[in-house]
């Protein structure tokens, strides 16, 4: 199961109004725990095969909905409402080209379509192409080149219309 999947569960799960759930495939056991508030959701992820008690996944303060329940997309806050956050789906190093003597992916300003590669996040020496799942105008980049980034930090704001 990738990053995507638990996404997209967290969020269905959000939806629904279901304060807890569980799920147990092969070789991992998920719980998800909604709080007093349906915008919420703490995960918890463990193998089964160990004996390690349940891990605690980084929690999801945020779960909006979103037209594409497989985009690690959001609205901006309320001060760029407008905009369309895209955060990462991954912790890692991102990578605004992808190597050194080739050009950018996207700069400032540029239109980009759905499914344009918008950069590289590099996580246990993989190298994972991060696209839009938006058409729209590059309005800021909020991440340096080469720099470490969190799941679900703030990447991209690109403008819809």
């Amino acid at each position: 199961m990738d990053i995507k999947e638990i996404q997209n569960l967290i969020k269905f799960v959000a939806k629904s109004g279901a304060s807890e759930v569980k799920l147990e495939m092969d070789d991992i056991k998920i719980t998800i725990k909604t709080g007093p508030d349906p915008d919420t959701a703490a995960v918890h992820y463990a193998p089964v095969a160990t004996q390690i008690p349940q891990v605690a996944a980084a929690p999801i303060s945020e779960v909006k909905p979103v037209t594409d329940a497989s985009a690690p997309v959001t609205p901006a806050p309320i001060e760029n409402s407008k905009y369309i956050t895209i955060k990462s789906p991954i912790i890692g190093t991102f990578y605004r080209k992808p190597s050194p003597d080739k050009p950018l992916f996207v700069e400032v300003g540029q239109t980009i379509s759905e499914g344009d590669v918008l950069c590289i996040i590099e996580a246990m020496k993989l190298f994972n192409e991060i696209e839009s799942e938006v058409s729209g105008k590059v309005v800021k980049i909020l991440v340096d080149d080469s720099s470490p980034v969190e799941f679900d930090q703030p990447l991209f704001l690109i403008d819809p219309s």
